[in-house]
């Protein structure tokens, strides 16, 4: 049974103090400890590539955890350091949160060395077991918990989002904007900045409308042909990181969390969480955002119906709480498993 964890990942988002503590860090780190686990952490910030190899193995070693549980963003620790701690018995396990887009260019390199990995897409599954990974336990994004009060609120936005600029982005905003809706826009690059996660939070509960936008490369036709500078740009975005497609994020479970109603662009296995239409409200492209948009507005009573239930679902199943002790549950069959 899993006590002790060795927790190894960034400390700060982005690994810049000034960004605060990292959502991973909230998430995983801090929530293992409220589960009850003893954990020891070793941050990637707080060495060079060299030396972070050499303390994970020294630490390993050193308290014997009963899990060492890694969130790789980019190649922080070596394939050799992984296969290390496996040959001497630790049972690793790595969060794959990006797997839409990176597992065949970043996972499919590193999966193979862990004993078991946890992945939030369910169509890479078989990906797994194709290069041999078959401890592949299925999770996903959540959102710290809330319980402040979500009705009778005083709203001082229409519509808001919260996220960093892009260009896909901004463009979807303007064109909100020349139809009559004024978004409020919160995050790296637009007018208003980067806020706290506190601030977040208010921003969600004080919205009557909070837009959910994709962050990857899209296709409509009147984005594409809005300057000679997006179709460059998507072209350059598409080669190099290959996010082609939307994914579940946090996102779409801190908003209800925290008190909002989201009206989020559609996901792929997003009705496996909420109850499209009666939890939360997608749309497809800007037409029925925009329609949507102005429905919502208008018929308010329908709107804090669908906010309360959305609420509730999250708060009841979705937060990092909810996650970790499903995947824990996960970790325990696959060492029994491998014990038996």
């Amino acid at each position: 049974m899993v006590k002790r964890i060795l927790y190894i990942a960034f400390q700060y988002e982005y690994a810049n103090q000034n960004n605060g503590l990292a959502l991973n860090y909230k998430a995983w780190y801090k929530n293992f400890i409220k589960q009850g686990y003893v954990v020891e952490a070793v941050f990637y910030e707080d060495y060079s590539k060299v030396e972070l190899q050499k303390e994970i193995i020294r630490r390993a070693n050193a308290i014997k955890p009963d899990l060492i549980f890694f969130v790789l963003q980019k190649e922080q620790v070596t394939v050799e350091t992984l296969e290390k701690l496996k040959q001497q018995g630790f049972f690793t396990i790595n969060f794959f949160g990006d797997d839409q887009w990176r597992f065949d260019d970043f996972t499919s390199k590193f999966a193979p060395c862990f004993r078991a990995c946890i992945t939030t897409d369910k169509f890479s599954i078989e990906k797994y077991k194709r290069i041999g990974q078959k401890n592949i336990i299925r999770s996903q994004w959540a959102s710290l918990s809330s319980d402040v009060a979500c009705d009778s609120v005083v709203y001082k936005y229409d519509v808001s989002f919260v996220g960093g600029i892009s260009s896909y982005r901004k463009w979807f905003v303007s064109v909100l904007a020349k139809r009559g809706i004024k978004v409020h826009c919160f995050g790296s690059g637009w007018g208003n900045g980067r806020v706290t996660y506190e601030q977040m939070e208010g921003i969600f509960q004080r919205s009557k409308i909070n837009l959910n936008i994709s962050n990857s490369v899209n296709y409509d036709a009147r984005y594409l042909l809005s300057s000679i500078r997006v179709i460059l740009g998507t072209l350059r975005s598409l080669l190099k990181s290959g996010k082609n497609s939307s994914q579940i994020k946090a996102r779409n479970f801190e908003i209800p969390v925290q008190g909002g109603f989201q009206l989020t662009d559609y996901v792929p296995t997003i009705e496996e969480y909420f109850e499209i239409g009666k939890e939360i409200v997608c749309f497809n492209n800007i037409d029925e955002s925009i329609i949507l948009i102005r429905y919502y507005l208008e018929h308010s009573d329908e709107r804090e119906g669908i906010k309360r239930l959305g609420v509730r679902r999250a708060r009841n199943n979705h937060t990092f709480r909810h996650r970790i002790i499903s995947f824990m549950e996960g970790i325990e069959v696959i060492k029994g498993r491998d014990v038996g």
